[in-house]
C-alpha cells in the first residue's frame, strides 16, 4: 500500500490548490479525481458561462452600432459562441493537467475515492492509499428537483447546457438566481425567447434589495420575461417542443418552449465517499468543518461546496490555502469570511461585499450610514455611454465599512479597491486620498467616498475652519 503525507480527494479549484501547494512543499500528495481535472468550474461553470457571456455582449452591443450608421443583419449561430467556450477551456486546461501536476511530484489517480477507514482511501473500491492527512474537496452538482427526476422531459443543467447543437427559439429557465439571471440574459441576447421563473417573492435573494430591484428593470427591458412567485404546474412534451403550464398565484400561466433548463441551486457530492467508514458526521448537506477547517475526525479536512460556508471557487482557494498549510506543517490557521466579495456577471455586474442594507439595519439599527452614487454622476460612464447602476456603500458612525454592492459595467473589477479597503480596516474616507487616473471607472469610489467627507465637513466643523481661514495670513 503506498503511504502519502497527503490524501486530496476532488481534482477542482479547492483540490488543486492543496495538491499544487503541497507537492511545492515536498510533501508526498496523492490527488484523487474521478473524471478530468479542473472541477465543474473548468468544464461546466466559471469558465464556459464567462465566455458565453462575453459571446452574447458581443452580439448584443454589436447591434448597437446602429447608432453610428453601421447595420447588421443575420442569425446568431450558436456553434461559433460555443467554439469561442471551448477555447477558453482548452487554453485553461492546460494549466490543470495531470502532467502539470505530476511535475510538482504529485501522484494523480483518476477514479472514485471513498473512505476505508480515517486514513486509508479505496479508489474504484479497489486500489487503497494511505494518508497522514486528507482533505476532502469533492465539490457540487447540480440540484434537480424531485419533479424533474420523475419526469420523461428533457432538460438541461449548467453540465449540458454549453453542448446545444442549436440554438434554443424559446427557453424556459428554472430558478432565478446567478446562473438563472446570467444566462436568461445571454440567451435572450442571442435571439431566444426566454422566460424565467422564481417560487419566492424577490430574484438574487442573497443581494441588497436596491441590487435585485435594479437588475429585475434591466433584464425585463432588455425583453427577459420574469415571473415570481410563480412555480411549474405541468409539463409535456408535443412533438418537437414542451408545453409548459406555470402557477402563478390564482392564475395560470401556458406557454410553449424548445428547452427547459434548471438552475435551482446546487447538492454537494456526498455521495459515494462512504464517510461513515471514517467516523466523519454530515447532515446530508453539507460535512462540518471547524475554524481550522477539520473535521470532527481531526486528520480529515473539508474545502469548498463540501463544507456548506461559500460555494465560490475564489472561496475553495483561499480555504485550499489554508487547509494545505494546516495539514501538512501542523499550522492553525484560522478562516475568516468577513471580507469576501462574490459577483453575478450579468451585464451591468453585480458586486456584493459584506453586509446588505437590510442586515445592517438589523444589527445595528441607526448607528449605520449609508453612501450611494449613480453612475451618470461618474464621467468614464458617461464617455462610455454605459451609466446605468449605482454604488451603495453602507459603514459604521465612524465610517468603517459594513458592506458595499454595486451594479454596473465591470463593477467586479473597480470594486476590488473596497475589498482591500475593508480587509484592512480603513474607513470610506480613506478611499478619497489615492490619486486615480482619470477617466477610469473607479473614480466612483472617489467620488462616493467624498460624500464622506463633506458630511464630516457640514455643519460645526466647517464654520470652525471658516474662522480659521478668515485668521489665517
Amino acid at each position: 500500500m503506498k503511504k502519502y503525507d497527503l490524501i486530496v480527494i476532488g481534482g477542482g479549484a479547492g483540490g488543486l490548490t492543496v495538491a499544487a501547494g503541497g507537492g511545492m512543499m515536498g510533501g508526498k500528495v496523492a490527488l484523487i479525481e474521478r473524471d478530468r481535472l479542473g472541477g465543474d468550474c473548468l468544464w461546466h461553470g466559471c469558465v464556459p458561462s464567462k465566455a458565453f457571456i462575453e459571446g452574447s455582449k458581443i452580439i448584443h452591443y454589436g447591434k448597437k452600432s446602429t447608432e453610428l450608421g453601421l447595420n447588421i443583419s443575420g442569425d446568431v449561430h450558436i456553434d461559433k459562441i460555443l467554439g469561442r467556450v471551448n477555447k477558453s477551456i482548452k487554453r485553461i486546461e492546460e494549466h490543470d493537467s495531470v502532467e502539470v501536476f505530476k511535475k510538482l511530484g504529485v501522484d494523480v489517480y483518476l477514479g472514485t475515492g471513498s473512505f476505508k477507514n480515517k486514513n486509508e482511501v479505496l479508489i474504484d473500491d479497489k486500489e487503497s492509499i494511505y494518508g497522514k492527512r486528507i482533505i476532502i474537496a469533492s465539490g457540487s452538482s447540480p440540484k434537480i428537483p424531485e419533479d424533474f427526476l420523475k419526469s420523461d422531459i428533457e432538460y438541461y443543467t449548467n453540465e449540458t447546457i454549453f453542448q446545444l447543437k442549436e440554438k434554443p427559439k424559446s427557453l424556459l429557465i428554472v430558478g432565478c438566481g446567478p446562473i438563472g439571471l446570467e444566462l436568461a440574459q445571454s440567451f435572450n441576447r442571442i435571439g431566444s425567447h426566454v422566460h424565467i421563473i422564481q417560487r419566492g417573492k424577490e430574484i438574487l435573494k442573497k443581494e441588497d434589495r436596491d441590487i435585485a430591484h435594479g437588475i429585475f428593470r434591466i433584464l425585463t427591458s432588455e425583453g427577459v420575461n420574469i415571473y415570481t412567485e410563480t412555480t411549474i404546474k405541468d409539463l409535456k412534451k408535443e412533438n418537437s417542443v414542451i408545453g409548459v403550464t406555470l402557477k402563478q398565484k390564482e392564475k395560470e400561466i401556458n406557454l410553449t418552449v424548445d428547452g427547459v433548463l434548471v438552475a435551482v441551486g446546487r447538492k454537494n457530492n456526498l455521495d459515494g465517499l462512504k464517510l461513515e467508514q471514517a467516523g466523519i458526521q454530515n447532515n446530508g448537506r453539507f460535512i462540518p468543518v471547524n475554524k481550522y477547517l477539520q473535521t470532527r475526525v481531526k486528520n480529515i479536512y473539508a474545502i469548498g461546496d463540501i463544507n456548506g460556508q461559500y460555494p465560490f471557487t475564489h472561496v475553495a482557494n483561499y480555504e485550499g490555502k489554508i487547509a494545505v498549510s494546516n495539514a501538512l506543517l501542523g499550522f492553525k490557521r484560522k478562516t475568516n469570511y468577513d471580507n469576501v466579495p462574490w459577483v453575478t456577471y450579468t451585464d451591468p455586474e453585480i458586486f456584493h461585499l459584506g453586509l446588505r442594507e437590510e442586515d445592517a439595519v438589523r444589527r445595528f439599527g441607526d448607528n449605520i450610514n449609508i453612501y450611494k452614487l449613480k453612475l451618470d454622476e461618474v464621467d468614464r460612464f458617461i464617455a462610455d455611454r454605459d451609466d446605468e447602476g449605482f454604488i451603495k456603500i453602507i459603514t459604521d458612525k465612524k465610517g468603517y465599512i459594513l458592506g458595499a454592492h454595486a451594479l454596473g459595467k465591470g463593477a467586479g473589477d473597480w470594486m476590488q479597491t473596497i475589498v482591500f479597503a475593508k480587509t484592512f480596516k480603513h474607513r470610506i474616507g480613506d478611499l478619497y486620498t489615492p490619486i486615480y487616473p482619470y477617466p477610469t471607472h473607479v473614480e466612483a469610489l472617489n467620488k462616493i467616498s467624498s460624500q464622506y467627507w463633506k458630511e464630516k465637513l457640514a455643519g460645526a466643523p466647517s464654520k470652525i475652519i471658516e474662522k480659521y481661514i478668515k485668521w489665517f495670513r
